[in-house]
């Protein structure tokens, strides 16, 4: 069988550490190819590779048959490999057709044809079954949506080959199918698709092929039809995976928050919700329902709560960030690296700056020693992979930089702890001590309120679900009514 791709004894070093060690893939024309492992597998920096963004220390790199020596991006697009990286590569004040079209802009002569950038904009963004205003910058799109301008800024050039980096991490079930579709069909055009995951489940739904890396080695690469979950699980993690979720053994308090009429950024209807001590309550809903809006507002992160919000009873006013945090309100915001982690500081001043006043002293300086034994236990805590507590958060896996912002907010010993998308560009070993992370605190008496795109999640971890529509509160599910049906149901307002 002739290859279109074929990465032969890949193999790559940083400073003395080894991210990539021998590793062999290849990839067939039409075929949509697996990759899934750990973070820090080495997935996305083989992937960077390919694509020029990073250079190989030694192995060969051969497409369609020939050798071919890639020193840049440029030279990947020469060869038609075009990729969605798991960071996004947007350039925030420029409209939404000036990033999909930016390596493009001087095949348009002197002057920028602005209607018909427009116009090829929206038709492409159509063809993938999403509708967004071609003229909207960037920065003030959702993280969904901007998901969708990456997807469409790659399928813009014609590929041969299309890597793509979690792409599903920020869209919602109804999205994502949508996004399947058209990888399906770029397949029988005859693309090679390169799908990297952490979602199992995306693997047995698209994938042909499946190929697992381990520590920087390759593992195992087989036909999807001949393996099954528990079983990628074991060449993952070396062990199976008995049971994703935590059992709830839920005994709720007293209520703790009551929000009422609280309206979100950009929203004209209220919104009324409560959580007792010790619930866990999700908020489902499509992309673009106002599900993420809804924290933001409670935390009071746009702009002064405007509705009431009770804490045990007492009504609180709240009109910025810190005065939620003094209230004992707790924030874990979908972006991560934007909103969640100062990536440019270490993990114990990460951890620390949520809960000055436990480690100074009457002066105002900082107990080192004092410091340093509440972030180690913390990073003991949540079982983080890194060097020390001097490490700056920006050198950690996806999955560890999340437990970070975690730790941040178990540090400030919050009553009420708010959580959009938890398990967002994780691996499953990860996700199973997040989903025990979050139980352990809810059996403290901490009430979580937990948005995510996963239903699954949901399911799995919540007490009660609430699924939004349009802004607004569709419906309420309790335990003995939860599926995924029900959730869709809902969602879409059938």
């Amino acid at each position: 069988m002739e290859y279109r791709v074929e990465l032969v004894n890949i193999s790559k070093s940083y400073g003395g550490i080894s991210a990539l060690k021998d590793v062999t893939l290849k990839v067939g024309p039409g075929e949509i190819h697996a990759i899934v492992g750990e973070n820090g597998a080495g997935k996305s920096t083989l992937m960077k590779i390919l694509s020029g963004a990073v250079s190989r220390d030694s192995g060969k790199i051969v497409i369609d048959g020939q050798e071919v020596q890639i020193q840049s991006t440029h030279d990947s697009k020469k060869l038609g490999i075009g990729i969605i990286y798991q960071e996004f590569s947007l350039v925030p004040d420029l409209s939404v057709a000036e990033n999909i079209f930016l390596s493009q802009l001087d095949s348009h002569g002197f002057w920028m044809k602005r209607a018909h950038l427009n116009q090829k904009a929206e038709e492409l963004i159509n063809s993938i079954g999403f509708s967004i205003s071609p003229a909207t910058k960037v920065r003030n799109l959702s993280i969904a949506h901007q998901q969708i301008v990456e997807i469409a800024k790659a399928l813009s050039e014609k590929v041969k080959v299309l890597i793509l980096d979690e792409p599903s991490a920020a869209l919602g079930t109804h999205e994502i199918q949508k996004l399947f579709d058209s990888l399906e069909q770029l397949r029988q055009e005859g693309v090679s698709i390169i799908y990297i995951t952490h979602h199992l489940d995306e693997v047995f739904e698209i994938a042909g092929r499946v190929s697992v890396l381990k520590d920087g080695t390759s593992g195992v690469s087989l036909d999807v039809s001949d393996t099954h979950k528990d079983e990628l699980v074991r060449f993952m993690l070396g062990r199976s995976l008995d049971t994703m979720f935590p059992e709830r053994q839920t005994a709720l308090g007293e209520p703790l928050l009551q929000v009422e009429d609280i309206i979100p950024s950009g929203q004209e209807t209220g919104i009324s919700l409560s959580i007792h001590k010790g619930e866990v309550l999700g908020i489902a809903g499509l992309v673009g329902s106002g599900r993420t809006e809804v924290l933001r507002a409670i935390f009071s992160a746009d702009s002064p709560i405007k509705g009431k919000l009770f804490i045990s009873g007492e009504k609180q006013r709240i009109s910025s960030p810190y005065e939620a945090v003094k209230a004992g309100i707790g924030l874990v915001p979908e972006d991560r690296k934007q909103h969640g982690a100062i990536l440019s500081l270490s993990l114990k001043q990460n951890i620390s700056l949520s809960n000055m006043k436990e480690i100074t002293n009457r002066f105002g300086f900082i107990l080192s020693g004092k410091e340093r034994e509440i972030v180690r236990s913390l990073i003991r805590k949540l079982a983080v992979k890194t060097r020390d507590e001097n490490a700056l958060v920006s050198t950690l896996s996806g999955g560890n930089q999340q437990k970070i912002v975690l730790a941040k907010w178990i540090n400030s010993h919050c009553k009420i702890l708010l959580i959009d998308e938890p398990t967002r560009g994780v691996d499953v070993g990860a996700k199973l001590e997040i989903y025990h992370l979050i139980n352990e605190l809810s059996l403290q008496g901490v009430a979580v309120i937990l948005v995510s795109s996963e239903s699954e999640e949901l399911l799995g971890i919540c007490d009660r679900i609430l699924v939004m529509r349009k802004g607004a509160i569709q419906g309420e599910l309790h335990k003995e009514d939860f599926s995924e049906e029900n959730i869709l149901r809902l969602a879409i307002g059938a």
